[in-house]
């Protein structure tokens, strides 16, 4: 039985609660199946899911994926889910993805200011908050082993035939946003993508069985 927290914030709530999952092409379920069945392999041997997130840059769609992944794990009271991102090279979280996921309604504070900022992101009052900023997939603040790899661009999944430390990889990729940086679409496509994650997200998270 699906056990919702109650501490979400009342936006990302709203957010969650809109999405449309029956939007989903049945091609599109078979690729993101992967995912939901190796999650219920370790919920069911009670063992901790360790999702990596990949992209190239580490910069977009692999943290806008970390962030709803660990809050739908959350929303959908499936423990011992810990969410993670890296790419191929380090730059930074671009800033778009930090202002898209506040209009969701996530609280981020910048807790350190670089040319790779920190974040501290919150998707409830009571959980902890998710780290964010860009560094490459094996970065010592990953896990080294018992994980999944998610790639999340083309390019990423191209480069990266072998992930360390990943029991399974599995390609799930976006359309990257930044086509439209500089542009008046550039709200309307990153929120799109946005939700494109979160709906396909709570998919996979939909399908367990705690």
């Amino acid at each position: 039985m699906i056990t919702e927290k109650t501490t979400l914030y009342t936006e990302i709530k709203r957010v969650i609660n809109a999405l449309n999952i029956d939007g989903i092409s049945n091609e599109r379920k078979a690729i993101l199946q992967p995912l939901a069945d190796f999650i219920q392999a370790k919920v069911s041997n009670h063992q901790e899911i360790r999702i990596n997130f990949i992209c190239t840059h580490n910069s977009r769609r692999s943290h806008l994926s970390q962030v709803w992944a660990q809050t739908l794990a959350y929303y959908l009271n499936i423990k011992n889910v810990f969410c993670y991102s890296g790419g191929t090279e380090t730059t930074a979280l671009f800033p778009m993805v930090a202002k898209t996921l506040r209009n969701s309604g996530f609280q981020i504070k910048t807790i350190s200011k670089s040319e790779n900022p920190i974040y501290a992101i919150k998707y409830a009052d009571n959980a902890h908050p998710i780290i964010g900023f860009s560094k490459k997939m094996d970065d010592d603040f990953n896990p080294k082993s018992g994980l999944v790899a998610v790639m999340t661009c083309d390019s990423a999944n191209e480069a990266c035939p072998l992930v360390p430390g990943a029991e399974q990889r599995v390609p799930i990729t976006f359309v990257d946003p930044k086509a439209f940086d500089n542009t008046p679409q550039q709200v309307e496509k990153y929120h799109e993508r946005s939700l494109q994650i979160a709906t396909e997200l709570f998919y996979v998270f939909s399908q367990i069985n705690p």
